[in-house]
C-alpha cells in the first residue's frame, strides 16, 4: 500500500544538510537530487523526497502529520535523533525513550525539520 512520503521545503540547501545527516545516522545515502531539484532519499526499501512545492506557494506543515521511519534498535534512533539535532532539527515531545503503547512497548523520538515537519523515530521493542 505505501509507496512513498514526501515533505516540501522552502530551502532544499538547509534540508539537503538535515536529511542527509539523520539518514547518514543510520546508514542512508545522501540524496539524489533529480531533474527539478526533489531531493530523493532511498533506503531499506523506502522512497523518501523533499520538495519545493510545485503550486509555487510557501510549504506549510501538516498539522497532526508525522512522517515515522522505523529504526533497528534504540540506539539508531538515538543517532538518528542527535544527527537531526544538530543538522539544524529541533527536538520535539518527550525525550527520546521507551513508551508503553499498550500491547507493545516502543522507542520513540521525535524531531521538526529546518521546515517544521514532524519526524518520528520508531523501535518497536
Amino acid at each position: 500500500m505505501y509507496s512513498h512520503n514526501m515533505v516540501g521545503s522552502n530551502d532544499l540547501a538547509k534540508s539537503k544538510v538535515f536529511y542527509d545527516a539523520i539518514f547518514g545516522a543510520i546508514g542512508g545515502n545522501p540524496a539524489i537530487t533529480d531533474d527539478k531539484g526533489r531531493l530523493i532519499y532511498m533506503h531499506n526499501g523506502g522512497v523518501f523526497l523533499v520538495t519545493a512545492p510545485i503550486d509555487g506557494n510557501p510549504a506549510t506543515i501538516g498539522n497532526g502529520s508525522t512522517v515515522g521511519f522505523a529504526m533497528a534498535n534504540p540506539e539508531q534512533a538515538d543517532a538518528w535523533h542527535a544527527a537531526g539535532v544538530a543538522a539544524g532539527g529541533t527536538a520535539i515531545e518527550d525525550p527520546p525513550g521507551v513508551r508503553d503503547g499498550g500491547a507493545m512497548k516502543m522507542y520513540l523520538a521525535y524531531l521538526r525539520d529546518p521546515d517544521g515537519n514532524k519526524l518520528c523515530a520508531l523501535h518497536r521493542m
